[in-house]
Formats: structure tokens, sequence, C-alpha cells
């Protein structure tokens, strides 16, 4: 083991025990951050300070540049405390994947203060355009679900380039170049923050854009030699297993001390909860050994530089797919076990079960991506854009 690896090794187990130190007071404060509807800065100035938003950046530019299970751990930690926390810390430790092909000195230039940069953006254009100009391109569109929009440092959304062609281009925003509007009235996830921002004929330089799916990376760091599409699955999936542990959690800590109605014993005594307890357990960990174990292959094929055949991708994201889907089971048992209890807005299994779904809705852990792992399987030609 060289120095920087186990220096990587040990700052990423830092961080890991810093968000477990904090896991209690951001459980304790999880209405507070559904009700606002964000996660409050005080808490992300900890987060910040722990290293959260470091933990997978380059150390070419700053960053920890930790493998992406180490990462995993983190986000699943967190997300076993308030899952909007999780998902605004996983999202903001990796979306400069998302914008890793823009030119090097902007890409540079963004990090030129410190690793702890925080971007927003959405891959999808939903429409909008980006009509070339003098040094650059007047860009206007909506681009939904950005979440943890309101503290960015920078934004970046897709747009269409070329309406004939199909090609995109993402563009880069400076805060004052967008208007954020308040959208972000939902069922789960609340506190992420996932509002729309709107920009209406904005100039972008040409070198804070990049061409989608064209252009290459300007670094080459292991990590962005894994398909985004199985690597951002793979970090959702981790939040969903977060969820989960979280809600057995809760539903164990309800049964010790709830006596169900016409019993004489509390409900953890009962045979059935039992069996639902022990059963979901299993599933939870046998699904969480699958996401690991893909994880730490495909971090060792990235660093061997290996390719990521379609077979190697269909088991990455197949697992994805399954443990989140997994996890969102395990987390309706223990909603159900609970009984009448877990109804209530202000109980914990109420939100983990809302966070989950709405977690288990984003289009790369949707049931169509076992299909296409199956069309694999059965040596069809899968789209790999989005595999």
């Amino acid at each position: 083991m060289t120095a920087s690896v186990g220096s990587t090794e040990n700052a990423a187990k830092r961080i890991l025990q810093s968000v477990q130190d904090l896991a209690p007071a951001i459980a304790a404060r999880a209405g507070e951050i559904e009700e606002a509807r964000r996660v409050p800065k005080d808490l992300l100035d900890k987060l910040t300070a722990a290293g959260c938003f470091r933990v997978l950046v380059p150390r070419s530019h700053g960053g920890i540049g930790a493998d992406l299970a180490s990462a995993m751990r983190v986000f699943e930690q967190l997300s076993r405390a308030d899952a909007s926390v999780g998902w605004i810390v996983m999202l903001g430790a990796s979306t400069w994947i998302d914008i890793a092909s823009l030119p090097k000195a902007t890409f540079d230039s963004l990090y030129a203060k410190g690793p702890d940069i925080f971007l927003s953006g959405v891959i999808s254009p939903m429409g909008a355009r980006a009509i070339p100009a003098d040094g650059g391109y007047r860009v206007s569109g909506r681009w939904t679900f950005a979440s943890g929009c309101q503290h960015a440092q920078w934004l970046y959304g897709n747009t269409i380039e070329n309406p004939e062609t199909h090609s995109m281009r993402i563009a880069l925003f400076s805060p004052d170049q967008v208007k954020i509007e308040d959208t972000w009235r939902v069922s789960g996830l609340a506190g992420t923050g996932s509002h729309d921002f709107v920009a209406e004929n904005v100039f972008v330089p040409a070198e804070r854009t990049f061409q989608l799916f064209a252009d290459e990376p300007s670094l080459d760091v292991p990590l962005l030699r894994i398909p985004v599409p199985a690597l951002l699955g793979m970090e959702i999936a981790s939040a969903a297993l977060g969820i989960a542990r979280g809600a057995l959690d809760d539903v164990v800590g309800l049964a010790s001390k709830k006596v169900p109605l016409l019993d004489q014993t509390p409900l953890v005594a009962n045979p059935l909860f039992q069996h639902r307890i022990g059963t979901v357990d299993v599933m939870l960990r046998a699904a969480r050994s699958l996401l690991y174990a893909e994880a730490e292959d495909a971090m060792a094929a990235a660093i061997a530089n290996a390719e990521f055949t379609p077979q190697r991708r269909a088991r990455m994201r197949s697992a994805s797919t399954w443990a989140a889907t997994t996890a969102a089971s395990v987390v309706d048992t223990a909603y159900t076990a609970a009984g009448g209890s877990s109804v209530y807005l202000r109980h914990p299994l109420q939100r983990r079960l809302r966070d989950v779904h709405a977690l288990t809705q984003h289009f790369l852990i949707k049931l169509d991506t076992l299909t296409a792992s199956g069309a694999v399987l059965a040596g069809a030609e899968p789209n790999l854009m989005l595999f």
C-alpha cells in the first residue's frame, strides 16, 4: 500500500466516523429539515467541515479522492440518520463528475479556492436550448429536480444544441444568472430543496460549456472511467440501504415499548414481528453485500483501466436497482409492522416510507433497468448511452 492510498483510506474513515458522530443530531432534526424543505446552513457547515463534499473530489483538486465504496458508506450512514441529508451529500460529493468534460482550465478554476464546492444541476435537457453566439451560447430553459440549488456555488443544465442531430450541450451558470423557483412541495425527500431553476436568454461563455457524450473528461482519474449511470445508480442505492436500516432501527425501538391492543407483552416479543424483522434484515444484508461487491469490482476495474463491458455494466445496474427495490420493501415491512403508530406524519417511519419511495422513482433505478440487464444476458445489444 502506497502512502497516498493509505492516507486516502484514513481520510475516508475519518469522514465516516465524523458522520457517525453527527448522525444522532441529524436524526433529531429530521422533522425540521423536512418542514424547511432544505438542509439548514449550520448543518451544511458541519457536513462541509467533516469533509463530506470533498470525499470523491480528486486529490489533484484538493479532495480526498476516496474509492466508490468508501464514499457510499458515508452516504448510507447519513441516509440512515435522514434521507434528505444523505441525498444532498451524495449529490454534493458527486456532481463534479457530471461536469468533468469542461475545459480543464475552467474545471480547475472551480476548485481554485478549495475542494468544498457544491454544484447543483440537471442532465435532462427538458427542452432547454443553447443558441450559438459570439464567444459562447445564449441559453434559455427550465430545469427540474435541482437538488440543493439554493446553496449551490454553481449550477449546470443540459440543453439541446442542435435539434436535428439531437446533440446536447451542458452549460455552467453562476447563481446570479438563473432564477430559482419554489416548486419543491413533495411527498418524500422533501428536505433536499430540489426546486426548478430557470435561465432566460443567458449568455454562457463557450469555455463554460461542453458537448455531452462527445467531449472527453479533462482529467483522468479512475472514478471517471466508471460509466456515470452505473456509478450514480450505485450511490443512489447506497442511500436507499441507509433509509431501510434506519427504518429497522425505528421499528425495533418502537416495538420494545409498544404493547399492542389486547396483548400483554411488547410488540418485540410477538413471533410474527420477530419473523418479519429476521426476514427483512437478511434481505437487506444480502442486497448490501451484492451492491458493495459490485462497487469494489467497478473500482478495481477502473484502476486497472479495464473495459466496462455490457455484461459488467448490467451487473452494476441490476445490483443497484435490486438493492434499492429491496430497501423499499424492507421499509414497507417496517412501516406495516409498526401498526397504527406509523401513520402519523410526525413518526419517523412515515417519513422513511415517503423518502424511500421518492428515491425509487429515480430513472437510474427504475425497474426497466432489470429488463435491460436481462437483455444483455440474453445476448441483445443494449443502449449503452444510459447503461
